[in-house]
Formats: structure tokens, sequence, C-alpha cells
């Protein structure tokens, strides 16, 4: 449930979403849809950032383990996004090693978008970009950039949470995704950038 026309935030909803999967293991089938229509558009969002077109069907893999290990789960509605989007980023390697290609250029939805980090200027930055741009710039960061600047707008993880997706440091991910967030602002500012060649999101580190 949004609140009058305020930019939507993940965080808005952790309340709802802990008690649906608490629900959901213990069983209850409409409460795992309800846990999948929270968290399923930053899902998706993120999985385009990093696999281009097939993102639905990696996210489709992804919530069927997610599914299947349910009961293993233990947290709150902020620990169930940081753990859907391992599960998500470990099926998206995957893919990407399966498919050995290079991401394809895809779009983020614009509602997506709409989902800023808490307090940062750099983040609501990105609410006013058109979606083709806004993926544009986001996957010409260098690849640890742009997966801390696509965990933490997208999927909205904090930076402890999108540290751990990472298997990094929270300082790490905290510097990265400053450093993407304010390399997108000078970018949107029309600030010159460095002519370094843009790495896409699946070349190896």
């Amino acid at each position: 449930m949004g609140q009058g026309g305020e930019p939507r935030r993940a965080q808005a909803y952790d309340g709802e979403l802990g008690a649906a999967v608490a629900r959901a293991q213990q069983g209850d089938e409409a409460a795992f849809a309800v846990a999948y229509r929270i968290v399923q558009p930053g899902l998706l969002g993120y999985l385009r950032g990093i696999v281009g077109d097939d993102a639905e069907d990696v996210a489709s893999d992804a919530w069927l383990e997610i599914a299947r290990d349910l009961g293993r789960f233990k947290g709150d509605g902020a620990g169930f996004r940081g753990w859907s989007a391992t599960i998500a980023r470990h099926r998206a390697l995957d893919h990407l090693r399966r498919q050995r290609v290079r991401p394809r250029a895809a779009t983020i939805e614009q509602d997506v978008l709409e989902l800023p980090g808490p307090s940062s200027t750099h983040d609501q930055a990105l609410e006013s970009l058109s979606t083709e741009y806004a993926l544009e710039l986001v996957r010409g960061l260098p690849r640890d950039q742009a997966e801390a600047v696509l965990l933490r707008v997208v999927v909205g993880l904090d930076g402890p949470a999108a540290a751990r997706v990472l298997g990094k440091r929270p300082g790490a991910v905290r510097t990265a995704a400053y450093r993407g967030l304010k390399r997108l602002a000078r970018q949107l500012d029309g600030e010159s950038v460095t002519d370094e060649e843009p790495r896409t999101l699946g070349e190896s580190k």
C-alpha cells in the first residue's frame, strides 16, 4: 500500500514482507504470493541490469530456489530481500557462465527506478532519468560500482545487506555505491567523466 504520491521505497514494505514470509514458512501460499509481489519488481530490475532480456527466466529459476529453501530462511523483511537477491545473483552468474555472453542492453522499468535508497541525493537523481538512459549509465560503471548501485537503488538494500550479497566488506560496497552514484550525478549534470572504456557487468574482475 503506497502512501499518497510519494516515491515507493522498498523499505516501506519490510514490515508487511516480514509478516508474509513468516506466514509463508507455515505453508500459507497466499502469503508467499504477497512476498513475491513485494520483492519481484526490485529483483527483476536488478537481474535486468546483469542478464538483460533473460531476466524473467533467471528470476523464475531464483524463485523456484527461494520457494524450495524458504524453510531454512531466518530473518525479517529486509533480511528476506537480501537473501532473495543473493539467490538471484548466483542464478544470474550461473546463467552468464553457461551462456558465455556479455549482458545485453535492457531497460529498467521506471517504477523500479523510483525506489531510491534512504537519504541520498544521488539516489534521488536517478528518478528523473529515462529508463534506457538510466541503464546505459549504470552499465557504463565499473562492475563493482554498477552492482552496488543496482542493489542499493533498485533492490533497496542497505550497505551491510548489499555487502553480504556481494561477499564484500560493507565499507567497500558503500564506497563503490557512493562512487557510482557520484559519477552518475556528474553525468546528469553534464560534466565530463574519464574516457575509460565502459565495462559490462558480465566481465570478470
